[in-house]
């Protein structure tokens, strides 16, 4: 199993992400959420600056925010700038990037589709989208590189359609709950710090590290209905701390600091018992033991996702248990 990182896309990442590579990690990752996070294509081109040989991408890119013409170009421009091969184009239907701007998740169909135009596009092939036809017509290597270009994909499906979709499209599966039982190729992101010696679980600096996890957890359950099957006793209680909201704009509050930090409203609900029970606060030789778990249930690559004010701290002691 290789070692992998994920970013919730700041104006650090390029930093950060210099430093994964020294520490390491093979690849880096960065979300697509342009209501919380700065523009993922900008912050790439500028790690690529910073870095080697890490391979650098999208995890994950949401058809509805851009035109394929638009992403298929701003491949090209990665590409360019560290070569085909450290490259890997992740999309997904939109959990958060669709959500934090009060909008459900796009149509499995509708995702299939938009890989495969962008594909086609890098391909150098003319192709039909909204009634008319356009091919990359990039004039010579003074604007991009020379077509065709073929990238690896991933694909964020956690449920039987995006499983299929990362099937049907060749893809990488990259997953937050488990790996797919007989899955070719897939990558899980792991979310949570490594414990110091003696380190209350609860601390308040693992809490800054990885309490956002517990929130993730939170939010999926509203967003999809299940607080009852993923949160257990307690979790109504602290869905309903969103109450006060309206309706109209509680996606907004619920979203604020989403997979960055703690928000007011989750704060009171974090404590070392939900950091426990959620796997978020692990030593290093439990990590070691999850790691362990993960691979022999078919992942090929463990992506870590860092947060909080220490990011090269998290970022150095995950590879250190890693490596053990």
């Amino acid at each position: 199993m290789k070692l992998g990182c994920s970013f919730a896309t700041s104006l650090e990442t390029p930093e950060h992400i210099r430093i994964a590579e020294k520490l390491g990690y093979e690849r880096a990752l960065c979300y697509d959420s342009p209501a919380l996070y700065p523009d993922v294509w900008m912050e790439l081109i500028q790690a690529a600056d910073l870095t080697d040989r890490i391979v650098l991408g999208t995890g994950v890119l949401i058809p509805s925010l851009r035109h394929p013409m638009v992403t298929a170009s701003a491949i090209t421009t990665l590409v360019k700038a560290v070569g085909v091969e450290r490259v890997l184009v992740g999309i997904g239907s939109g959990f958060t990037g669709r959500l934090a701007m009060g909008q459900p998740p796009v149509r499995w169909a509708t995702v299939k589709h938009y890989a495969r135009t962008v594909q086609a596009l890098l391909r150098g092939e003319q192709v039909e989208w909204e009634g008319a036809i356009m091919q990359l017509i990039h004039p010579d290597e003074r604007f991009g590189p020379t077509l065709p270009i073929t990238v690896p994909w991933g694909v964020a499906g956690e449920g039987p359609k995006g499983t299929q979709v990362a099937r049907e499209l060749g893809a990488e599966l990259l997953r937050i709950t488990a790996p797919e039982p007989g899955f070719d190729r897939q990558m899980m992101m792991v979310i949570g710090t490594v414990l110091d010696d003696g380190e209350d679980p609860g601390s308040e600096r693992a809490i800054d590290a990885a309490g956002h996890g517990a929130g993730l957890f939170l939010h999926w359950a509203v967003e999809h209905d299940v607080i009852d099957e993923l949160l257990g006793e307690g979790g109504r209680a602290w869905a309903a701390a969103y109450d006060h909201i309206p309706e109209n704009i509680r996606h907004i509050a619920m979203h604020d600091r989403h997979v960055v930090g703690v928000n007011d409203v989750d704060r009171p609900f974090i404590n070392g018992a939900v950091m426990v029970g959620a796997g978020l606060s692990l030593t290093a030789q439990q990590w070691r033991d999850k790691l362990a778990q993960l691979e022999e249930g078919g992942c090929d690559f463990v992506h870590f996702q860092p947060a909080g004010a220490d990011i090269p701290r998290e970022l150095e002691a995950f590879a250190t248990a890693f490596h053990g």
